[in-house]
């Protein structure tokens, strides 16, 4: 009998623990989310009317077409002859052999000394041509400004994003020979 009384006594026991360890404060918690829903006003601001929308009704009678490709080049033109930017290039001057040539398909592979003058060797594809300073070279305008034993100093003149004319810097410089390793 005693064991069953242990027994009894010990399942009340846990039920009173269990029972303890009920819902308490959640129900607390609860009750005060609730109200705060119910007090909470959102303020949202209302979205403005949307504007009217007007159709444009585009004639192509007489009118240039918007997509033309000659209109943008009269445009560019319009441009470039307002211009009195001093780098702008003379357009109509004849154009020299290696100006036909971009210049990262040049290779420098050499230099000379002829007449008292200095000049590189550039390769392009198979053919070798001999530069020297003050020449037209590549397709930015480039003109050759230095020339020395392992580079060929080139200022070129090119357009920026808004049109204007600006010079910048550039360098072919000599290729190193797969045979010697120099």
């Amino acid at each position: 009998m005693m064991r069953e009384a242990k027994h009894i006594l010990c399942a009340f026991g846990v039920a009173a623990l269990v029972t303890g360890c009920g819902d308490g404060d959640v129900q607390q918690v609860r009750d005060w989310m609730t109200q705060v829903e119910r007090e909470t006003v959102p303020a949202v601001k209302p979205l403005p009317e949307p504007k009217e929308f007007v159709p444009y009704a585009y004639n192509p009678g007489e009118a240039v077409e918007p997509f033309s490709e000659a209109k943008l080049l009269n445009e560019m033109a319009r441009v470039a002859a307002a211009s009195t930017n001093p780098l702008q290039p003379d357009e109509r001057r004849p154009r020299e052999v290696l100006e036909n040539y971009p210049l990262d398909v040049m290779r420098m592979v050499g230099t000379l000394q002829k007449g008292g003058a200095s000049y590189a060797l550039v390769q392009i594809d198979a053919s070798i041509f001999q530069v020297r300073a003050g020449q037209r070279i590549g397709q930015n305008h480039g003109l050759v400004t230095r020339i020395s034993e392992g580079a060929i100093d080139i200022r070129e003149t090119v357009q920026d994003a808004t049109g204007d004319w600006v010079e910048r810097k550039a360098t072919i410089e000599l290729a190193e020979s797969k045979e010697t390793g120099k």
